[in-house]
């Protein structure tokens, strides 16, 4: 390239200049970034919630469909006893209640 054009300098110039534009600016690459970490975040929280629905839609199928099952989380979640049993409650080591 001997004698480069004028136009070209110019033409890269103001392609590098709007890189730098584009990177520096607030609505640029930098929100792109956050936007795509946001995102992932975003698809993680899914995931999970996803697998979270599963266990409860299982779960809530195993209570309408079978009264063991259906007991149990009388007993473990609601704290429901048969007439008739005792229920001892054991204060944990070194701590007082």
């Amino acid at each position: 390239m001997k004698h480069a054009k004028p136009w070209l300098f110019a033409y890269i110039g103001t392609l590098a200049a709007l890189l730098v534009a584009s990177a520096l600016h607030p609505a640029g690459l930098r929100k792109h970034r956050a936007l795509a970490v946001d995102v992932r975040r975003v698809a993680d929280e899914n995931d999970r919630l996803r697998e979270r629905n599963f266990r409860l839609r299982r779960e809530a199928r195993a209570l309408a469909g079978d009264p063991a099952a259906l007991e149990r989380a009388a007993r473990e979640e609601l704290g429901y006893v048969r007439p008739g049993e005792r229920v001892y409650e054991l204060a944990p080591p070194g701590g007082s209640r």
